[in-house]
């Protein structure tokens, strides 16, 4: 019996970004170097996948640092972590290296300059997630204050109108982060922007290529971890670009098959914490039920690569 004929347009750039790279190769190195168990707070990054691909390796994750011992390396995770935490980890003289994204510590760096020049913060990001709570971390409670939606806007209360500045998470919707952006020049005109945007390439990127391949499909997949934010706005971008049907999947064997309908054209993305052999199962997945045609979407090209810290490049 014949296969229905489908095209699958995957979008480019997609899956790890250079930060997470990083962060995989930190942890990786650590157990080579100072051999298992390493300790890392919080997922390294939001993938399931790979976290139980470290932990076989010797990671052990945890969600705090009184969950690790003294005499065991520990690494922060890609998101970054409030100052508190690397003060305590000096105080217990533990062994820890900073895997934080670069392009998240330049916001952080952003914050401290700010706050230095008696500015107070105005954040735009998802209160919970590990990034904002770094973030908003490395400042005195209160020199902070987060802003989600155009809504907040209205009712934040900084202490002063005239001397604040805003930073992002670096994973959130370009579009709807404008929206934000716009209502708070309308409501503080005085307010000072970051000198480069905050939301980092890789997410500015993805949230492209899903706009390019949205018109074209009936159906998107989006492989990612729910609680990967970089990957729940690339659903939520190729909806409002006029995909009529968004999903995120964790892996192939995740996927609504019956969801997924007549639709003859079907786009696939990863988020910046998947890794590409996930996306390969999903293709393979699609293969096994239909006559696929593969058509690549490219709107970018990146050659992004952060070194990894020097204490795990020095020999012991």
């Amino acid at each position: 019996m014949d296969r229905p004929r489908l095209t699958l347009y995957l979008a480019a750039p997609r899956g790890f970004c250079a930060g997470v790279d990083r962060a995989i190769k930190i942890v990786e190195m650590a157990i080579e170097k100072w051999g298992a168990p390493v300790y890392v707070r919080h997922e390294i990054v939001h993938n399931k996948f790979v976290v139980d691909g470290l932990r076989a390796k010797g990671a052990v994750f945890v969600e705090e640092l009184s969950d690790c011992p003294d005499d065991r390396p520990v690494i922060f995770s890609a998101h970054g972590v409030p100052k508190a935490v690397p003060a305590e980890a000096a105080r217990r003289e533990m062994v820890y290296v900073d895997a934080t994204c670069p392009l998240v510590s330049k916001v952080h760096i952003e914050a401290e300059r700010h706050h230095a020049n008696g500015l107070q913060m105005l954040m735009i990001g998802h209160a919970g997630h590990p990034e904002t709570l770094g973030t908003m971390g490395q400042l005195p409670a209160g020199e902070v204050l987060l802003v989600e939606t155009v809504a907040d806007v209205a009712k934040v209360a900084p202490r002063d109108p005239g001397k604040l500045a805003f930073i992002t998470q670096t994973t959130l919707s370009v579009d709807d982060t404008a929206d934000i952006v716009a209502a708070l020049t309308a409501r503080f005109p005085a307010i000072v922007g970051p000198h480069k945007e905050d939301i980092c390439y890789a997410t500015t990127n993805r949230q492209e290529a899903v706009k390019a391949i949205a018109p074209k499909i009936g159906a998107l997949l989006v492989i990612g971890a729910p609680n990967s934010s970089n990957s729940k706005r690339l659903v939520e971008v190729g909806r409002a670009a006029g995909c009529p049907y968004a999903q995120l999947v964790q892996r192939a064997t995740d996927i609504d098959w019956r969801a997924l309908g007549s639709a003859g054209a079907v786009g696939v993305t990863a988020g910046a914490s998947a890794p590409e052999v996930l996306v390969n199962e999903v293709i393979d997945a699609f293969r096994a039920r239909f006559e696929v045609t593969l058509d690549l979407v490219e709107t970018a090209r990146e050659n992004v690569e952060f070194k990894v810290p020097r204490v795990l490049r020095e020999r012991t």
